[in-house]
């Protein structure tokens, strides 16, 4: 698994799936779980089986699984699908949402062979299911005009496992840099900092005693690319590296912000619920989110003038977090010539043209996001430029408990209950001994 590239389900949960798909794929334990059997058969079997002697093809129905959506994705997701189903009139899609605790119901239905054809996959959770040997292998369905170096390199690398894609990603959201224009015209800042030094020095200039100059979201998910950014590594070889003095030396002047400086706080410092809410309420003068703010702002807080750039930089480098999903396909898909068609459309570049041109979430192909004519591309271009720069969220198979001990530990560290050293170490510590037990 690439480096940044991957999180996994618990140890537990892959050797049950990995059992699960064992022996429910024919009856021999001692059969190797792999995608070279249906890349060379399923498919195939797809055509022969749906298409009659006359060449008419036969109905079938392709199911397809994924989370809870705003109700502006979902019209847009639906007109997607109609798209799809109109060019290929002979394939029904039938969709399932999981409204809650998703990844929890996907692996019992995985276990239970009763999981969907296609779904929706966070690149945080794909390592683990790739173990498992659950997902259909995509690399000999994919053809030349489909052309899959389109992709944003850290976008589709995070699917890959020893050379191997298993699944497409159909969008990605990034973060960028909001500002809010008043603060700054009334603090007499001309432009919104460029390197991570000006951010603190603007920081200060902004707070006030009513609001914070920077609002910052302190879960590993926001700050992984920080704490990499002097060369340091949050996880070498599937285990916390938290103690790598470069990681704590990038994460200090987060801390140092809050308790040193008090240019910073946390949402729940100011009695927000997220990040957006400090910044609507204008708590915050800048603050670091996606691009899922962009609506959040316009439905909850239209008064407020704000702009959006580029991250500052850090050590003269761009950096900043992508957040990416896969459509995947099950391994035991009986239809999975339909299931490649789906999912070859959904992030094709026809298909990805209708879904991301509602703005909540981005293109994952390259061409795509230089067509796209958003409303306001000063707004949406911090974002896409981020997409081939960005540290996928996802790692490998331990992510889930080095990032619930680096939360644990962190958040006593940033209100000064002890230092970030002890922090991180203890961090390190409890997240060795669950990984080891």
């Amino acid at each position: 698994m690439q480096k940044k590239n991957g999180l996994k389900v618990t140890g537990w949960a892959a050797v049950m799936l990995t059992g699960a798909v064992l022996t429910g794929c024919g009856g021999n334990e001692n059969e190797e779980v792999t995608g070279a059997d249906s890349n060379n058969n399923a498919g195939n079997q797809g055509n022969n089986e749906n298409v009659s002697d006359e060449g008419d093809q036969e109905e079938v129905t392709v199911r397809l699984t994924g989370w809870q959506s705003s109700p502006t994705e979902q019209r847009y997701f639906e007109e997607t699908l109609d798209a799809f189903e109109e060019k290929y009139p002979h394939i029904n899609v039938e969709v399932d949402t999981i409204a809650d605790q998703y990844m929890d119901v996907l692996r019992t239905r995985l276990i239970g062979g009763e999981a969907s054809d296609v779904f929706f996959l966070d690149a945080f959770e794909a390592p683990g299911l790739i173990d498992a040997g659950v997902l259909e292998p995509l690399d000999g369905y994919i053809t030349d005009e489909f052309d899959v170096d389109d992709f944003e390199d850290p976008l589709i690398d995070a699917f890959r496992n020893d050379g191997e894609l298993w699944g497409l990603p159909k969008d990605t959201s990034t973060l960028a840099l909001f500002y809010n224009k008043d603060h700054f015209d009334e603090a007499g800042i001309e432009a919104p900092p460029e390197t991570w030094d000006e951010l603190e020095e603007v920081a200060g200039e902004l707070t006030t005693e009513d609001r914070y100059g920077f609002g910052i979201v302190t879960d590993l998910a926001r700050l992984y690319f920080i704490a990499e950014s002097l060369g340091g590594e949050v996880v070498v070889d599937n285990q916390p590296n938290f103690t790598d003095p470069a990681v704590i030396e990038a994460l200090q002047p987060i801390v140092d912000m809050r308790n040193e400086s008090e240019v910073g706080a946390a949402p729940s410092d100011v009695g927000a619920e997220w990040g957006g809410d400090m910044f609507g309420t204008e708590r915050a003068s800048m603050i670091i989110e996606g691009n899922w703010m962009i609506e959040f702002m316009d439905d909850a807080f239209p008064d407020v003038d704000y702009g959006v750039v580029e991250i500052p930089v850090i050590d003269n480098d761009p950096s900043t977090m992508a957040y990416t999903v896969s459509y995947s396909m099950n391994h035991q898909s009986e239809v999975k010539e339909e299931a490649w068609q789906l999912i070859e459309f959904l992030t094709g570049k026809e298909g990805m043209e209708m879904w991301t041109s509602s703005g909540l979430a981005l293109p994952s192909r390259a061409s795509v996001a230089e067509q796209m004519d958003y409303e306001r591309p000063e707004i949406y271009e911090p974002f896409i430029e981020g997409a081939s720069y960005a540290t996928v969220w996802a790692d490998d198979t331990n992510l889930p408990i080095i990032n619930s001990n680096f939360e644990n530990q962190f958040s006593s560290a940033f209100i000064g209950d002890q230092t970030l050293e002890e922090a991180l170490e203890e961090a390190q510590r409890v997240a060795e001994n669950e990984i080891q037990d």
